[in-house]
């Protein structure tokens, strides 16, 4: 009996902690890179936004939506302009430029697009 006991035991092992672990390296998230994903996120929500209550309005944007998309256009390029530059600095990390390059490709494609369906 007490053989079945110890063959039938199962053992519980608990997670431990694992030690802290360090981080050695001198790479940083690069400013312009994280400036470059702003300028991206606000100028593709901007779209959205304008595309969304145009939508709404009937298929007519109003001038308001038109000059937002233009802001968006400055927005984008000057995005572009700031991943690119970040993405050829040393010793980054290169999520934010890579985001904000995508992000400000993806808004000129979209006001791209606006454009030609406008005419």
């Amino acid at each position: 009996m007490e053989e079945q006991r110890k063959k039938r035991k199962f053992k519980i092992k608990l997670f431990k902690r694992r030690r802290e672990r360090y981080v050695f390296t001198d790479k940083k998230h690069p400013e312009k890179g994280i400036m470059s994903f702003v300028l991206g996120v606000i100028s593709v929500c901007t779209i959205a936004l304008a595309v969304y209550f145009s939508y709404r309005n009937g298929g007519q944007a109003l001038a308001r939506y038109a000059m937002a998309v233009l802001f968006c256009l400055f927005y984008s390029l000057a995005g572009l302009i700031l991943g690119i530059i970040s993405r050829f600095e040393r010793d980054i990390f290169k999520l934010f430029p890579n985001l904000g390059i995508a992000l400000n490709a993806l808004s000129l494609i979209a006001i791209g697009i606006l454009l030609y369906l406008a005419f």
